[in-house]
């Protein structure tokens, strides 16, 4: 049996309030989009990669990497309010008119996690070859618990355990494992996909990948400790 035809897309809008200019603004030597791109390309596992953008200096960063195909995402599919789901498939489609493929994977990788690892990327996607589910969802585990320490309030304005549990947890520990979403990488089966790409579903199962690899920059403050985290990783390479 021939090998599922992956197709990898990365959607880059401009405009960043947090971080302006955050998605061609050099990390580490090079434009903080290439690292993404680099992980697709080291994963070895996709017959195109693409990134779709309303931001023409992001397109020509693209290009100057080499991607496969630029994709210009229509302008109402880039404001702060528009849900990312419809430019994915607005770029799926548009690949895969100009190639003439027809991908059986999708994979979405977030422009802005440059700390994943290719084998990540090829992990997650394994997941989703092993069968049994629509998707994967990569995700880090939670540093609140709603079970333990997360709160919420009330009607009556007083707060509240956002889960409680009978008998009561006493331990974080003795909770429940509970995971945040780390927006780094999503995969669909085609059928999945366009039945409507929701990236969390009763058949969606989760891809844990540690703290370390998952802050995703989406303010100054993150882009400090990223580029910090990074520094460390390279002086540790270095002085191996």
């Amino acid at each position: 049996m021939n090998a599922p035809l992956a197709l990898c897309t990365v959607c880059a809008r401009g405009g960043s309030k947090g971080a302006p200019g955050k998605n061609v603004r050099p990390l580490m030597g090079k434009p903080l989009l290439w690292h993404t791109l680099d992980h697709a390309r080291a994963a070895g596992r996709f017959a195109a990669i693409a990134v779709s953008s309303d931001d023409p200096a992001i397109l020509d960063a693209a290009r100057a990497w080499g991607v496969d195909l630029a994709v210009r995402r229509p302008d109402w599919m880039a404001t702060d309010a528009a849900a990312k789901p419809p430019a994915i498939r607005h770029c799926v489609e548009t690949v895969e008119a100009g190639t003439g493929l027809r991908f059986d994977v999708m994979v979405d990788l977030d422009a802005t996690a440059p700390l994943r690892q290719p084998g990540d990327v090829s992990a997650a996607l394994d997941l989703l070859l092993e069968g049994g589910c629509d998707n994967v969802l990569s995700v880090a585990p939670a540093r609140k618990s709603p079970y333990f320490n997360l709160v919420e309030r009330g009607a009556d304005g007083f707060g509240r355990l956002s889960k409680p549990l009978d008998p009561p947890v006493v331990r974080r520990q003795d909770a429940p494992a509970c995971f945040d979403i780390n927006g780094s990488v999503y995969v669909w089966t085609r059928e999945a996909f366009f039945a409507g790409p929701a990236a969390l579903t009763d058949r969606t199962r989760l891809y844990v990948m540690p703290e370390s690899r998952s802050v995703d920059i989406d303010t100054e403050t993150d882009w400090i400790i990223v580029e910090a985290l990074m520094a460390r990783a390279q002086a540790g390479e270095g002085g191996r």
